[in-house]
């Protein structure tokens, strides 16, 4: 495999990152637990689990893929189709003026990831369960 390390390390840091980011704002605003009604702690939160919700079986589906053989450049594609959902979406819900643009275009991203790993993978098991 030597696809699916890049995208996986590199939204491993984009992880560390959200997480540090949280830690900061409970340090500077003295917020140990929950929110404390704050909301640049609460969109911070929020960013941080949205990625620790869609990113690993993203990951996992680029994995397979890669491991399936199919192509160095679809599996690029996906993958990047995948950072660029995590960090556009970051960003956006990041904001407190928010422009839903972000969110929307990073989780499209996010989704047309998984949704296009899920049917390949789907497809070529069902072609391979029918040989």
């Amino acid at each position: 495999m030597i696809v699916t390390p890049i995208y996986a390390s590199l939204i491993a840091l984009l992880f560390v990152y959200l997480s540090v980011r949280v830690i900061k704002l409970r340090r500077l605003q003295k917020i140990g637990i929950g929110d404390g009604d704050n909301l640049l702690l609460k969109r911070a939160m929020r960013v941080h689990s949205n990625c620790a919700e869609y990113a690993p079986i993203g990951v996992i589906l680029l994995a397979c893929l890669e491991f399936q053989g199919f192509s160095v450049i679809f599996v690029h594609a996906l993958g990047l189709m995948l950072l660029l959902g995590r960090l556009i979406h970051a960003y956006g819900v990041s904001q407190s003026k928010e422009n839903l643009i972000f969110r929307v275009s990073g989780m499209m991203l996010t989704f047309s990831s998984i949704t296009l790993s899920s049917i390949c993978l789907l497809g070529y098991t069902i072609k391979l369960g029918l040989s």
